[in-house]
């Protein structure tokens, strides 16, 4: 079997200690260890946005999405992120609609393109808040969490609900974690990504997703 993950800095491994204890390796370890017999690829980079990583699945990385017997898709924190910091930091009024309908349009066409040229089986990861004391951030997740599973569902995709496995856990699970505000992101570290705990949970949420018989 073939397991593809795309994505950006978190499934890319960024903040764990070693690129063998990011989810995907993790999850790769734990498929042979149960019998299925698996490689891993990751097709992820810091700083990607949905419309970075479909680009790269229509170029260097159309091979492997032919390849793949299953393949996970978690993007989109950065579309919101980086449009809602710096709204933020000039004190302008936020508003997600365009960037979310871009978003949208993107990841549907990241499904899109995974239907028309491979036989994967997909499933799409929704996105953990990593500032859980922020009212802006609590109602920008939960807006692209509800893009995420509609577009999913029109695909007829499987959603793996990362939120809830994160969900009240941020401070045990995310590397840096300050005080659970956007503010804590202001000074050029994002606290965002997991560390080795918090991959190893997303390991074994994502496990019954991956170890499924066609």
């Amino acid at each position: 079997m073939l397991y593809l993950a795309l994505g950006d800095s978190i499934t890319y491994g960024q903040s764990a200690t070693s690129k063998a204890l990011a989810y995907p390796q993790v999850d790769v370890r734990a498929l042979n260890a149960r019998g299925f017999r698996t490689k891993g690829f990751v097709i992820a980079l810091p700083g990607w946005s949905s419309a970075d990583l479909l680009a790269a699945i229509e170029g260097p990385g159309s091979k492997l999405i032919r390849e793949a017997d299953v393949i996970t898709v978690w993007i989109g924190g950065i579309d919101v992120a980086n449009y809602a910091l710096e709204a933020y930091r000039n004190q302008e009024p936020i508003n997600l609609e365009p960037i979310l309908a871009d978003y949208a349009q993107n990841l549907g066409a990241i499904l899109s393109y995974i239907r028309q040229n491979s036989r994967a089986r997909i499933v799409v990861c929704t996105q953990y808040n990593p500032f859980p004391n922020s009212t802006i951030a609590v109602l920008g997740i939960q807006q692209l969490n509800v893009v995420t599973r509609a577009v999913a569902m029109s695909y007829g995709v499987r959603v793996a609900p990362v939120h809830r496995w994160f969900e009240g856990k941020q401070r045990q699970l995310i590397y840096g974690y300050k005080n659970g505000i956007v503010e804590d992101a202001l000074d050029g570290f994002f606290p965002i990504h997991p560390n080795n705990r918090g991959h190893q949970v997303i390991a074994r949420g994502l496990l019954p997703f991956l170890a499924r018989r066609r």
